[in-house]
């Protein structure tokens, strides 16, 4: 018989799911058959799979000790996150998230097992494995102590663009985070150069459709099936005369896949660099290999609290990158510290 005690992270989530965390090669048919079997007991009374469990309440389960390997609920080995080897920029932190600016080049994480477009790499090279050593050092995240829970990225980027990465500390603040940026409470702003010359600002909308296959896009006029509207809002800040280039805010009203790098490459305004949805063979030779886009501001919009960890203190606050990460500021010599202020 095992016994566990649901602390804050457990809290709040459906006693199957909280089952299926904690053990390891249970079958659900199995996993339910036990719940109706009495042989999962809720505070030492008969459990249904939909309970939902409150911090304090206790779970015991009467089911052979092969679901319960050694180290299960440990996500990340205390020994093996003192070894990682990327070392993450905090833009801000306090006790519910963490904003990260990631250099390009870094992954958030590898992507799931059996994912056709799963990343190759060290685990020990992701941006999320690095912010989880970062919390194990500072003793917030105690992986022995977790049952279900380990710190969460509440939004990606792709590995060759930078900027802000949103992290959850803990269970509260991962819900309200992605509730907020599903309603569109968060808003995040990226510089990006992209060639020929825009003017002013304009509000582009176009259809999305993501080939799952290739993990790419195709952007059209009309709606065709599968695709999704899509709305990328620009701004033109200054413009590159010899490279024939222009630096734009861009402003996502939605959020998809590759959205900014396809949506300009389809109004024939490609970003410098880009590889997948235009011809980049000058822009190696001008040492630009990836697309010239950074995740540079964000700020949110949490105006009650919610329940648990308490995101208010971000409220009408803007989060921005050190100008002197993002490479391609450079091309760009009259960029002026109230630009960057403006986004």
């Amino acid at each position: 018989m095992k016994t566990f005690t649901v602390n804050a992270n457990d809290a709040g989530q459906r006693l199957d799911k909280f089952l299926s965390k904690c053990t390891e090669g249970l079958p659900k048919s199995l996993l339910y058959k036990y719940i109706r079997k009495k042989r999962v007991k809720v505070n030492g009374g008969r459990a249904h799979e939909g309970d939902m469990l409150r911090e304090g309440d206790t779970v015991e389960l009467w089911i052979p000790d092969e679901f319960f390997p050694e180290g299960k609920g440990t996500v990340y080995g205390a020994e093996a996150l003192s070894r990682v080897k990327v070392k993450p920029s905090i833009v801000y932190e306090d006790e519910n998230i963490l904003l990260c600016d990631k250099k390009p080049g870094v992954l958030v994480h590898l992507g799931d097992e059996g994912d056709k477009n799963r990343a190759e790499g060290s685990e020990r090279e992701t941006l999320i494995y690095a912010l989880t050593a970062y919390l194990a050092a500072k003793g917030e995240y105690v992986p022995e102590n977790e049952r279900s829970f380990a710190p969460a990225l509440c939004n990606r980027i792709d590995r060759n663009t930078g900027g802000i990465v949103i992290l959850a500390k803990n269970a509260s603040a991962l819900r309200q985070m992605n509730e907020a940026i599903r309603e569109n409470r968060v808003s995040k702003r990226y510089v990006c150069a992209v060639h020929g010359r825009l003017r002013g600002e304009a509000e582009l909308r176009a259809w999305h459709a993501k080939d799952y296959r290739t993990n790419t896009v195709k952007i059209t006029a009309e709606k065709v099936p599968g695709s999704k509207e899509i709305v990328t809002r620009y701004r033109a800040l200054r413009y590159n005369p010899e490279r024939d280039l222009t630096l734009c805010a861009v402003t996502l009203v939605t959020g998809r896949t590759h959205q900014i790098r396809a949506h300009m490459a389809f109004i024939g305004h490609p970003l410098l660099g880009e590889g997948k949805y235009a011809q980049n063979a000058g822009d190696r030779k001008m040492g630009y290999s990836s697309q010239a886009l950074y995740s540079a501001a964000v700020s949110f919009d949490f105006p009650e609290a919610g329940e648990g960890a308490d995101l208010t203190g971000l409220c009408g606050r803007v989060f921005r990158v050190d100008p002197g990460n993002v490479e391609f500021l450079r091309l760009f010599p009259d960029f002026s510290p109230e630009d960057w202020e403006s986004l």
